[in-house]
């Protein structure tokens, strides 16, 4: 029985990368959206990469960030999805590389009951190009799945991980229900269920 879903952010609830669609005003959208879909298939390291592409976006206002990551694209059937599975009695965590100006907006609009991302560094109302946080590593999302699953006595077979990139793969390691949801290859090697529709809904067929 599933008492933990743990869902990856960007292409898996959000349909599309937060970065990319930052990058865009800036007009460097197409030079980020290579970088990612490369550390995405497992080619680069994913602090590397993500150091790398947030280091672009210095000087962004943070305005337009905001504004970016409150219209942001929600996968089809992720509301509906998530309140499938609360009404279950599971826990629904959110696990991102991205941002907390992304996440945050997204709790409110899904209902998920955490969320664990990175932080833009700001200064004066602009990006400075740094980023920290909880997710910066390939391992982060396994070493803080591990965390949780202490914290609330959830074992690995109850605990459901679902992802599309291979820094997902450190969570898929300690779930015992791994769905690989529109992933890339590298990903699907780890998984025991595949979804290759967008809908969220097709998710519930593996509890």
């Amino acid at each position: 029985m599933i008492k933990l879903c743990v869902f990856d952010f960007d292409s898996t609830l959000m349909d599309g990368e937060t970065i990319d669609f930052l990058a865009k005003p800036m007009g460097i959208g197409a030079q980020v959206s290579a970088i990612t879909e490369k550390a995405m298939q497992g080619e680069l390291d994913f602090f590397e990469s993500l150091t790398k592409r947030v280091s672009l976006l210095k000087g962004l206002e943070i305005s337009t960030v905001n504004g970016i990551c409150a219209t942001l694209p929600y996968m089809p059937n992720a509301k509906a999805c998530i309140e499938a599975l609360k009404a279950k009695g599971i826990k629904v965590v959110v696990f991102s590389g991205g941002f907390k100006s992304a996440t945050g907006v997204a709790q409110a609009e899904l209902g998920f009951d955490a969320h664990f991302s990175n932080v833009l560094h700001v200064k004066e109302g602009k990006l400075t190009g740094l980023v920290g946080g909880e997710m910066m590593f390939d391992t982060s999302k396994g070493e803080m799945l591990k965390t949780l699953q202490t914290l609330l006595h959830v074992r690995e077979e109850e605990t459901m991980a679902v992802g599309d990139g291979a820094n997902d793969r450190s969570m898929f390691a300690h779930a015992g229900t791994r769905v690989a949801f529109c992933a890339k290859p590298i990903l699907k090697q780890a998984a025991n269920a595949i979804v290759d529709r967008k809908d969220l809904n097709e998710i519930l067929n593996y509890l």
